[in-house]
């Protein structure tokens, strides 16, 4: 799936209430910045923002954010939220190897849905389940690291099993077909997992922590 140039996308950005312009500031502050001591849960990745923005609409006990390096993605997620009001809910524009610069241990769960898989072996090291992303999310968990994952692509999910597992991580669901899983596993579909249902691809999941 391509994602169009949005134009203006930097003035939307700025005159956003959900965007977070300086999220460096906020770092040990992020109670203050939703004004309660909730679960805050993060997306890594988050495209046009419907994946987050659902699930913050249906958890509103629970703070979510989701960051994107994206520019017009970015836009997009603002212009998604139309004129609902989810106090919930604020996104991040900026690159996800400085999540470390904007957060102490502050994060409950962390969503990895249909990030860019580098299949090739001198691109490992990008995958956002690699080692040095895994090392960054422990200056960030709040306590027990848990991560959930969605992909289609085999390449990256094999890698992910492989490295979570290395890293002691333990898997409390794991699908192969998570579509066909369902009824097992509460679903909420990306823009990306939209198109590929239509298509028939197979969905591949996991639900990983490490309980400290």
């Amino acid at each position: 799936m391509r994602y169009n140039v949005v134009s203006g996308a930097k003035e939307i950005l700025n005159k956003s209430e959900y965007l977070v312009k300086n999220p460096e500031k906020n770092k040990n502050n992020w109670n203050k910045v939703f004004g309660n001591n909730n679960k805050i849960n993060l997306e890594l990745g988050m495209g046009r923002g419907s994946f987050i923005i659902e699930m913050a609409l249906q958890n509103p006990q629970i703070n979510y954010i989701g960051l994107e390096l994206d520019i017009s993605q970015t836009a997009t997620a603002i212009k998604n939220i139309r004129d609902r009001r989810i106090p919930n809910l604020r996104f991040i524009n900026a690159d996800a190897s400085l999540l470390a610069n904007f957060f102490g241990k502050e994060i409950d769960t962390i969503y990895l849905t249909f990030s860019e898989p580098w299949p090739k072996r001198q691109d490992e090291k990008k995958r956002f389940t690699h080692i040095n992303y895994l090392k960054i999310y422990d200056r960030i968990f709040k306590k027990n690291k848990h991560i959930i994952l969605k992909t289609d692509n085999k390449i990256l999910f094999a890698s992910s099993l492989e490295s979570l597992s290395s890293y002691w991580y333990t898997f409390d669901k794991v699908s192969l077909d998570l579509h066909r899983d369902e009824r097992n596993i509460k679903n909420i579909m990306t823009d990306f997992e939209k198109e590929y249902f239509k298509e028939k691809r197979n969905i591949y999941y996991l639900d990983a922590t490490f309980k400290n």
